[in-house]
């Protein structure tokens, strides 16, 4: 959100345009009743919401699913982790670019300290959640430097780290192909330091490769999805703050489920609109990616989540 046009007046989202807790509830009983069984609360920043251990104990109460997770920022957990963890939250990732305080302030973007980060975590881990998972996009040029320090940061402490190939989402990353630290490369420095095996589980995986470092300290995991998409296999959807739902990470616009909700519909028509956009959907930008692809219109990334 560069700050030229998204300064501290700038009015995103009036309040009403927002959907209500139990808005978000009722459209992810409907999503369970369809065969989901994992719900991530992303961003921009979950945190910022108002109560948002009330939601996660709202959703847990949801039939069918297994999993409330949550992706954060961690710039507001270290007061937020207990009350989420006593309400129901399984699981958390934390996004974390760079171990280096001037780079960490780069990367973010952020007056943000990377010390109340680290609190954050610490207090994650205090608060008793299993199998915390970092993740970190790479850019050539600004934090491939962090690939060695933050493995060895999450090997430690028993993290699971994530590197993410940089990916063109939205329009105003600055987004080049050179800027790509490729994820081969990435599990080539790792294994010269740690060496590593490739896993496959037994299920196929639409996002991350797996890896296990072969003295057993845990796991790696690598998002390929500009050098080796998965489109084919992506299960995903997303329902954004204002009640539209993006079949892609990379599409243009979402389907309006808001104007349908907050018009009386029920939930069995609910259901039937989610159904015929999910079985119409030909999203492939990944596997298109390139000169046709360029100048297509995205949705902004802090518009609908990760």
């Amino acid at each position: 959100m560069p700050r030229g046009t998204f300064g501290d007046e700038f009015r995103f989202l009036d309040r009403k345009e927002i959907l209500s807790f139990e808005e978000i509830l009722r459209l992810v009983r409907i999503f369970a009743g369809l065969g989901v069984r994992k719900v991530r609360l992303t961003g921009g920043e979950p945190l910022l919401r108002r109560d948002l251990p009330r939601l996660v104990a709202m959703l847990k109460t949801v039939p069918g699913l297994r999993e409330v997770t949550l992706t954060t920022n961690a710039s507001l957990l270290a007061g937020l982790a207990l009350p989420l963890r006593e309400a129901g939250l399984d699981r958390l990732t934390v996004s974390l670019d760079s171990l280096d305080p001037d780079r960490f302030q780069t990367t973010s973007d952020s007056s943000v300290p990377l010390a109340r980060v680290l609190e954050g975590l610490e207090a994650a881990r205090t608060a008793g959640f299993p199998g915390i998972k970092l993740n970190c996009v790479l850019r050539r040029g600004v934090n491939e430097a962090d690939i060695l320090p933050l493995a060895g940061f999450a090997r430690e402490r028993g993290y699971t780290l994530r590197f993410i190939e940089f990916m063109d989402v939205g329009t105003r990353n600055g987004w080049r192909l050179d800027s790509v630290v490729p994820a081969g490369e990435v599990a080539a420095i790792i294994s010269r330091r740690w060496p590593m095996e490739r896993v496959w589980k037994g299920a196929p995986d639409c996002v991350a490769q797996h890896w296990t470092y072969l003295d057993g300290a845990g796991e790696l995991g690598l998002i390929a999805s500009v050098t080796e998409p998965f489109c084919a296999g992506c299960d995903r959807a997303r329902l954004s703050a204002d009640g539209s739902v993006y079949t892609c990470l990379f599409a243009a616009q979402g389907m309006d489920l808001k104007t349908f909700l907050r018009a009386g519909a029920t939930d069995e028509e609910l259901a039937a609109l989610l159904t015929a956009r999910w079985q119409r959907r030909d999203d492939r930008y990944s596997e298109l990616r390139g000169a046709e692809t360029s100048a297509l219109p995205r949705a902004e990334m802090f518009r609908l989540g990760g």
